[in-house]
This record gives structure tokens, sequence and C-alpha cells, in this order.
């Protein structure tokens, strides 16, 4: 009976990394500039709801997978969202900023958010974080000055 509760353990925790069927799917050039990461050509998002997983490509070989849903998923594993921001990227950024930079989402729960008719903007700047994000209909950016990590999403055309 134990062993039963194991596997079914087991089963839920590792669920958070199974294979998605998402409804949309979008080749992007991407470039990735943190600490651990480096990447500047043609990726994939493919995403359902707030599932999301970002698919990188070099020479046309894929070289890393990040799925997002209550967990982040790479090559090496899954973990909670707080850990890889702690691992790749920043230790003070909210769970859900990587999820929301993929999906064009507004970040910081709209804090400083600026509407223009192309898209929206935020400045967000304290003692952790000097941030300017920005998303438009064909690209969206990501700029933390005092980390130096940058996040660019364009469309191909």
């Amino acid at each position: 009976m134990k062993l039963s509760y194991l596997l079914l353990l087991i089963g839920l925790l590792f669920s958070g990394c199974s294979l998605k069927n998402y409804k949309h799917e979008e080749s992007k050039i991407i470039i990735i500039k943190t600490p651990k990461l480096k990447f500047s050509d043609l990726g994939y998002i493919r995403h359902s709801g707030d599932d999301v997983e970002l698919e990188l490509f070099m020479a046309g070989v894929s070289v890393q997978e990040i799925a997002i849903n209550h967990f982040v998923c790479v090559k090496e594993g899954c973990m909670f969202k707080s850990n890889f921001n702690k691992e790749y990227l920043n230790a003070n950024y909210p769970d859900d900023l990587l999820q929301n930079i993929l999906l064009s989402r507004q970040i910081y729960d709209g804090k400083n958010r600026v509407q223009s008719r192309m898209g929206f903007q935020q400045k967000i700047r304290n003692e952790n974080v000097n941030i300017i994000y920005k998303v438009s209909k064909k690209e969206t950016f990501f700029k933390d000055k005092k980390n130096r990590i940058i996040f660019k999403i364009k469309d191909i055309q």
C-alpha cells in the first residue's frame, strides 16, 4: 500500500514536466543574456493558458527547452520557480517573471505600467533591480541593467 502511494506521489511530481499539447506555437528570434544562459538564434514559444515552453535552437539543433507551469523544467530537471530564478536569473524576481515575459504579459503585477497604442512599457527600479520592459505586437524586450539580464523576443518577419 505504501508503495502505491509513493508511486502516485512520484507521478504527480513529474507530471509538472510532462509533455503538453499546446494550442499556440510561434517561431521567434530570441536573445537571452543572463549569468548562466547566453543565446541568440531561432526559438519556438508554445503555450496554452499559463503553460508555456521555450525551445531554443542553434544551427537547427535544439539546445535547450524550458517548460513552465507549476514548476520550471529544463534539461537538468524540474524545480520551483523561485529556485529557477535564483539559479538562472535573480533571486529577487517574482516567481512568474519569466513566464510573463514569454507570454508578453505585464510583470510585477503591472507596477508602473504605461499603455501606448503599440503595447505597454514598465520601468521598475529599486535596490535590487533596474528594469525596463517593453511589449509591442512584434517584440517583447526586458532589460535589467543592475543584474545584466536581457530577454528580447522578436517576430521573424
